[in-house]
C-alpha cells in the first residue's frame, strides 16, 4: 500500500454505549471550501492559495448566516466581518496526512492519518497498469488514458467508443481511475465488472488509488449525458477503525450524506443516501435530522458543488453563488438540530478557483461547531480532531489521533 496509517495495537473490547444519552452530531463538509494556505502548501506548489479569501475579494457573496456563526472571525474575509458574539465556536483545522485529496481529507476527519499521499497520474496511467487493466477486466484496449474532464474526454471519444465498445478510461488531479460506459454499446453491469477488476487486481499496492469510478453515459453523439444516478464508486477500505465504525459498534445510528460513504467504501454506515447536486444534500440532510426521533444518531454529509462544480473549473462567480446558496439553507438546518445536538461545518482540503490550474489547493480548513459553548478554538494540529470530537459527544473511547475540542477562550 502507498500509505502508512498511524495505528495502535490493542486489547480493548470494542466501545459500548455509555449513559450519555446524547442525540445528534451533524458534520457538513463543504468540499474544497479551505481558508488559507497551509504552513507546506510550497511542498504542493500551492502556497498563497486562499479559497475562501479569494472567492469574497473576487466575487463578493453575501453570507450573513455564515457570519454569523463566525466565520469571519476565523480569518479575515472582504465582506465577512467578525463578530462580538458569535453563535458558533470557530477555529481552523490542518492536514497531517500526506496529500490534498477528498479521501485523505475525509479520513483524517475519522481519525486516520496517512504518510504518505494516494497515487496521482497527471499524464494517464502507465502502460504496465493498462495492460493489467486488460487482462483483469478482459478487453482488448482502451480509448484516453489522460489526465481530463469527464463531460470533455466523453464527448470527444464517445463516439469512438461506441463503434469500438473500448472503454475510456481517465483520471483527474484526484488518486482516481474513471472509467466511461455508454449504457447502449456496454451493460452498466459489465462496467461495474471492470471497475471492480480494476479495484481488485489492478489498482492495489503502488498503483492503489483511492477511487475506482464507473461513469456510464447515455445518449446520441453530440448530445451524451452522464448518469450520476447510476455512478458507482469503488474505493479503499480504510487500514483501521474510522470513528464512524466505532459509533456503529456502539449502537449509535451512522448515517452518510453524499460521496462520504463512497470514500470509506462503506465502512462504518448504516445508512448511504447518494445526492447529486448541494440542494439535494440539503434536502435530504435535513429529512434525515428531521427523522433521527431522539435516536443517538451521527450524520456526515459532503456537499459537493464547490468542488465539483466550480472549484476546479476555476468559476469564481458559481463558487460564490453555492456559498450563498448554503447559507440561506442554514437556518433550516439550525432549527433542526435539537437542543442537545451539535452541528459542525468543515472542509477536506482547498479548491481555490482563482488559482492556477484546476487541481486542489493545500489549506487549512474552516471550522465552525454549533452548541455547547461558544469561542475560539484556534488552530488544530489535525483534521483528526474532529473525530475525537465525535467520539466523546456520544461518550465513545477510541484509539488513534486527534483531541477533542474544547473550547479554550470565550469571545468577547
Amino acid at each position: 500500500m502507498p500509505w502508512l496509517p498511524w495505528r495502535k495495537p490493542s486489547s480493548r473490547a470494542p466501545a459500548r454505549s455509555s449513559s450519555r444519552a446524547l442525540s445528534l452530531f451533524v458534520t457538513i463538509v463543504l468540499d474544497g471550501v479551505g481558508i488559507g494556505s497551509q504552513t507546506d502548501a510550497a511542498l504542493y506548489g500551492d502556497e498563497g492559495s486562499n479559497t475562501l479569501a479569494h472567492v469574497c475579494s473576487e466575487a463578493h457573496p453575501t453570507l450573513p448566516q455564515l457570519g454569523a456563526l463566525g466565520l469571519g472571525n476565523i480569518a479575515p474575509l472582504e465582506g465577512v466581518q467578525p463578530v462580538s458574539r458569535p453563535r458558533a465556536s470557530f477555529g481552523r483545522m490542518q492536514e497531517v496526512s500526506a496529500g490534498k485529496d477528498s479521501t485523505s481529507g475525509h479520513w483524517e476527519l475519522a481519525g486516520i492519518v496517512l504518510d504518505e499521499p494516494f497515487p496521482t497520474y497527471p499524464d494517464g496511467f502507465p502502460d504496465p497498469v493498462i495492460k493489467e487493466l486488460l487482462v483483469a477486466a478482459e478487453l482488448t484496449g482502451v480509448l484516453g488514458n489522460c489526465a481530463a474532464s469527464g463531460t470533455e474526454i466523453i464527448a470527444r471519444l464517445g463516439a469512438e467508443h461506441l463503434d469500438s465498445g473500448n472503454p475510456i478510461v481517465y483520471t483527474s488531479a484526484d488518486s482516481v481511475m474513471q472509467i466511461a460506459t455508454h449504457v447502449d454499446r456496454v451493460p452498466v453491469d459489465r462496467l461495474y465488472a471492470i471497475c471492480e477488476a480494476a479495484r481488485n487486481k489492478v489498482c492495489v499496492g503502488p498503483h492503489g488509488v483511492g477511487r475506482v469510478i464507473a461513469r456510464p453515459f447515455a445518449g446520441p453523439v453530440g448530445a451524451f449525458k452522464r448518469l450520476s444516478q447510476k455512478r458507482r464508486d469503488f474505493a479503499l477500505e480504510p487500514p483501521s477503525d474510522p470513528v464512524q465504525r466505532v459509533l456503529q459498534r456502539a449502537g449509535i445510528r451512522t448515517v452518510s450524506i453524499g460521496k462520504v460513504a463512497d470514500l470509506f467504501a462503506g465502512v462504518g454506515f448504516d445508512v448511504a443516501v447518494k445526492t447529486r447536486s448541494n440542494a439535494e444534500g440539503v434536502e435530504e440532510l435535513l429529512r434525515v435530522m428531521r427523522e433521527a426521533a431522539g435516536a443517538p444518531t451521527f450524520v456526515w454529509a459532503n456537499l459537493v458543488d464547490f468542488d465539483q462544480d466550480f472549484g476546479h473549473r476555476n468559476d469564481v462567480a458559481g463558487f460564490a453563488r453555492a456559498l450563498e446558496a448554503f447559507d440561506r439553507a442554514l437556518p433550516d438546518l439550525l432549527k433542526a438540530m435539537p437542543g442537545d445536538g451539535r452541528l459542525a461545518i468543515t472542509a477536506d482540503h482547498g479548491n481555490d478557483p482563482t488559482f492556477p490550474g484546476t487541481d486542489h489547493t493545500r489549506e487549512v480548513v474552516p471550522l465552525l461547531i454549533v452548541g455547547g459553548e461558544c469561542g475560539d478554538v484556534g488552530l488544530r494540529s489535525t483534521f483528526a480532531d474532529h473525530a475525537a470530537t465525535v467520539a466523546e459527544y456520544f461518550g465513545q473511547h477510541r484509539d488513534g489521533p486527534g483531541t477533542a475540542i474544547v473550547v479554550s477562550t470565550a469571545a468577547s
